[in-house]
């Protein structure tokens, strides 16, 4: 097995890296990082469902969709990420008990109880401090995690939406729940780098045989293009969600507004707005508009709707 600690805080880099070395390469990864804030989807979510984008748009906090499954997860640089990638056994890839020993052993290493709770959490006290996910690229899988170590909670909260009836779709829901960090617990070390840097030592004592690598410039280039090719784009951190309906009503300036969209790649296909002879007509204009809030400001602007810029995101 080979070993990374990536020095660089760039979300979408971070996550092109675990692509590459999934898709890529043939040899085994432990692979620990920190992000910049930033709001991580799952694969088979509606990235409009889970974001509160009014948040994440004003304090400029990029949405990323990865590529294994899951809920949406909040990152800052009190979150610790780790990431296993290995050749498996075909039929036998999918094993969260397998993946998540490691960590617990290691928190418990440190004096922390922490168990395996639900399908894919670790729990201290009833409170998840970890959520995990997987992905498989045939014979090999991605298995990826987090750590709470010092995120900010507020941020958290107001990054991500609670549970949200306006959305119908088949796309993964979140499961939302309570968490904690783990700083001042136990024997936990007083810096979240000095956390990856002890959490790497006792893999490389326990699993045994872990050399560190670093990629040559060939593999950098290959991994910023992912970046920017893939999870810097639109089309995939919004449009490849599943298709699904939006419908919603809201009161704002003395009005009744009523809305509901039809959604497949992220795009309106169908569009019925009520409240006004106007922003109905001018809902009309959105087919075939992103249901993104600066497309429908643009339309709305456009056809002098009076709609306030925060208005804009109840139609979201």
């Amino acid at each position: 097995m080979k070993s990374l600690i990536l020095q660089s805080n760039n979300p979408y880099l971070n996550l092109a890296t675990e692509d590459f070395l999934l898709h890529k390469l043939n040899e085994d990864f432990l692979v620990i990082s920190i992000n910049d804030p930033s709001v991580i989807v799952g694969k088979h979510q509606v990235t409009n469902r889970e974001v509160n984008t009014s948040f994440t748009d004003r304090m400029n906090i990029p949405v990323i969709r990865r590529i294994s499954g899951g809920g949406a997860v909040y990152h800052d640089h009190g979150n610790l990420n780790f990431a296993f990638i290995r050749q498996s056994e075909k039929g036998k890839q999918v094993d969260f008990p397998y993946y998540i020993k490691p960590v617990t052993d290691f928190l418990g290493s440190l004096g922390i109880n922490a168990l395996f709770s639900g399908k894919n959490d670790i729990t201290v006290n009833g409170l998840k401090i970890s959520g995990n996910a997987e992905h498989v690229f045939r014979e090999r899988v991605l298995h990826h995690g987090t750590l709470l170590y010092e995120a900010s909670m507020e941020n958290m909260r107001n990054a991500l939406k609670k549970e949200n009836g306006n959305y119908s779709s088949r796309g993964v829901e979140s499961n939302r729940t309570s968490v904690t960090n783990l700083k001042g617990m136990g024997n936990v070390p007083d810096t979240i780098g000095n956390l990856a840097s002890c959490m790497m030592d006792y893999f490389c004592s326990t699993i045994g045989d872990i050399q560190p690598f670093t990629p040559d410039e060939k593999e950098v280039e290959a991994i910023r293009s992912i970046a920017e090719t893939k999870y810097m784009t639109w089309e995939w951190n919004y449009g490849y969600g599943p298709p699904y309906t939006f419908t919603t009503g809201f009161l704002t300036s003395g009005k009744n507004y009523r809305c509901r969209f039809m959604v497949k790649d992220g795009i309106i296909w169908e569009s019925e707005i009520t409240g006004s002879e106007e922003i109905a007509a001018a809902g009309k204009k959105l087919i075939g508009c992103r249901h993104m809030h600066s497309d429908i400001l643009n339309v709305f602007r456009s056809e002098n709707i009076t709609l306030t810029d925060d208005d804009i995101y109840n139609f979201l």
